[in-house]
């Protein structure tokens, strides 16, 4: 873990040296390097820094050996600190008073004939002027009282624990992630559960191709609305969906057909909550977990901050890491909110134009170390697990290996190309979108850092905003999604979303993501039960049955996404970056060579193009993808499965890197893919 001794073996050049404009930040990386090794050092034990995060094996409710029970709980500032639950009728009592045992730590011992399993419970906490009921917040079980709709703790302890029956699925060095919610996974209007997404959905997802699952709202949450980015509970699987066996049995069986299962893990913030969450657990705002102070309170999401610098956070926050991966095998995490996490001001309305934003004291370096100790742990508990950021400020070195001065993602989202995609959608009309500008937007990217793309994820569907495919379609989807309905406005919609999804992953970075529902053009929006829609579940469900018949356009879609993630999968396609051919501002058409396949886009609404030329690479090609072709919905206007062989002349169109050029029939709105066969 040596600085110098790492730059003396010549492993890995830093990220300054690779990339020139981060030169005057040099001494501001290795100071921010050194303190992530000085972290390290604090918490590893024998070399290992999951040797020294146990905290989860520690606090809580665990078996002793002669088979009691015996709770632990930090609360500093506390006076008293009482059991309280279904075996003392919720009263506090001496029989159930925690002893002080040093540190800020209480201890109580148990008998078995009194705390079983499933039992109820929670604390009684005592502090100078005051009290109040508290959940642990080492519980591993919370379930919500349905007359209080408060969330109690519970024991868990089943007489058979689940027995695992497959092992990893292995690495994923370009991840094709499938984003899903556990809760609204059913077509029926209710919360639906991790046995019926195993038996229902996962089956879908591996028809469909996708080697990886991102799971979000595991974490306890008191609101369901919140979409579980509001979370109370952070060692507790959401009780909502079903129990931990039950969860278990989804990972396990998702394992066995080859997926890897992420979680999207939050630890940027956490809910306000004092009966059910941290807030002022001990009576004393800010001395435990969070901030003190303004700093302490998130001002956009009214939710509570985390003090990463605090010895006693750094360790529940990266022992809670440690118990998901151990507990539950996850095989990586996507850490929610990283910029919020990173800077002091959230980079609430901020407009990251410049590194100098990187490290001009706004940076939150307590946080940056956290965020690399938690890389390093999940890569020391399994080296084929990998972890995603969500960052929209784009920090320089966020997904580059610690070793080179990074702060070490396996990836980070792409998240400026959905935002590019609804900005031209609503914007513009399509014979107006620049090519230059899409293949630009499509494409940079940090030559040092890895990379998810997407066209849409979750948020692009919440209420208050729309889809793609509603975005192209809006009101004439309920009218006119019947084949024999034909729309122009349907037409061009469904000819679109499927060039903007390939175009999306031809020149994604290194994986890309699909929010479930999505790949069909799942209609209207997502909106959770809530007041002000009666507590409705209509929008907060997949309707599934939309992709299954023949006589309706949402089955084509499916199929295209389909043969997409397909041919991404099979030609590995995003195992070398793309390289463009053509970028014909005029005609709007984007030409571009992918590992061995050339992907011809013409976006053009009107015309089409006879014998349009562009350099190539010598040789013969065969058409394996045709977005026009009839069981996509479109107008088959392409001989299947065509073959072209350059010819040996200068192109007249794109670049003149190649003494070849192709000639193709480019139909208007459509995407040819050719693979070279010789």
């Amino acid at each position: 873990m040596d600085r110098n001794e790492e730059k003396q073996t010549g492993k890995m050049q830093m990220i300054y040296d690779t990339d020139p404009w981060l030169a005057p930040y040099k001494e501001a990386i290795d100071a921010r390097h050194r303190r992530i090794v000085e972290a390290w050092k604090d918490i590893a034990v024998d070399g290992s820094l999951s040797r020294g995060l146990n905290n989860h094996l520690y606090y809580g409710m665990h078996k002793t050996a002669e088979g009691n029970w015996i709770f632990r709980e930090w609360a500093p500032n506390a006076t008293k600190i009482y059991l309280i639950g279904e075996f003392n009728n919720w009263k506090r009592t001496e029989a159930y008073a925690l002893k002080p045992v040093g540190g800020g730590n209480w201890e109580i011992e148990v008998n078995s004939m009194f705390i079983s399993d499933r039992t109820y419970y929670k604390l009684y906490v005592e502090w100078p002027g005051g009290g109040g009921e508290r959940l642990p917040a080492y519980t591993t079980r919370a379930v919500q009282d349905p007359e209080t709709k408060l969330f109690v703790a519970q024991v868990w302890d089943p007489q058979k624990p689940y027995r695992w029956k497959h092992g990893k699925p292995g690495k994923r060095e370009h991840p094709f992630i499938y984003e899903c919610h556990i809760g609204m996974s059913s077509e029926e209007e209710k919360v639906s559960t991790f046995t019926e997404f195993r038996k229902n959905v996962l089956p879908k997802i591996v028809k469909d191709g996708y080697d990886t699952i991102q799971i979000m709202a595991l974490q306890e949450h008191p609101y369901y609305g919140s979409f579980g980015y509001q979370v109370s509970n952070f060692y507790a699987l959401s009780s909502r969906f079903g129990t931990p066996e039950e969860f278990k049995a989804l990972v396990d069986e998702a394992h066995g057909a080859g997926i890897a299962v992420v979680m999207d893990i939050v630890h940027s913030h956490s809910v306000d909550n004092e009966l059910e969450g941290l807030g002022d657990f001990d009576g004393k705002e800010g001395d435990m977990y969070f901030y003190s102070g303004p700093r302490g309170h998130h001002p956009a999401w009214g939710s509570r901050c985390f003090d990463y610098g605090r010895h006693e956070t750094q360790h529940f926050l990266l022992s809670n890491c440690k118990y998901w991966m151990e507990e539950y095998h996850i095989d990586g995490f996507r850490f929610d909110g990283v910029t919020s996490m990173l800077y002091w001001d959230h980079g609430l309305g901020k407009d990251f134009t410049g590194y100098s934003s990187y490290f001009d004291g706004g940076v939150d370096e307590s946080a940056v170390t956290y965020l690399a100790l938690a890389n390093m742990l999940v890569k020391e508990l399994n080296p084929d697990a990998f972890t995603i950021a969500e960052d929209v400020s784009g920090m320089a070195g966020l997904a580059a290996p610690f070793e080179a001065g990074g702060v070490g993602f396996d990836f980070r989202m792409s998240m400026g190309v959905a935002d590019h995609w609804i900005k031209w959608i609503k914007e513009l009309p399509d014979e107006q979108w620049s090519m230059g500008e899409m293949w630009w937007q499509l494409t940079n990217k940090r030559a040092d850092e890895k990379t998810i793309s997407y066209a849409e994820c979750h948020d692009q569907a919440m209420v208050g905003d729309k889809t793609i495919i509603f975005r192209l379609m809006d009101k004439e989807m309920y009218f006119s999604m019947n084949k024999e309905s034909r729309s122009a406005i349907v037409d061009r919609g469904i000819a679109l979303h499927k060039m903007i999804r390939l175009v999306t992953m031809a020149t994604a970075g290194d994986g890309y993501l699909n929010f479930m529902g999505n790949e069909f053009g799942h209609p209207e929006w997502i909106d959770f039960p809530r007041e002000g829609n009666g507590w409705s579940y209509k929008y907060a469900r997949r309707q599934w049955s939309l992709a299954e018949p023949d006589y309706l356009r949402y089955k084509s879609l499916l199929m295209f996404d389909n043969a997409m993630i397909k041919l991404g999968k099979s030609e590995r396609l995003l195992s070398a970056p793309p390289e463009l051919l053509v970028q014909d501002e005029e005609k709007k058409i984007l030409v571009f060579k992918r590992i061995n396949c050339i992907f011809a886009f013409n976006f053009n609404p009107n015309a089409s193009f006879s014998d349009y030329g562009f350099s190539a690479p010598a040789g013969k090609y065969r058409a394996v993808l045709d977005s026009d072709e009839a069981e996509f919905d479109g107008f088959s206007r392409i001989k299947d499965g065509e073959e072209h062989i350059s010819l040996p002349e200068k192109s007249p169109n794109g670049n003149q890197k190649y003494d070849n050029t192709l000639y193709l029939y480019l139909p208007s709105r459509c995407v040819v893919v050719l693979k070279k066969i010789d």
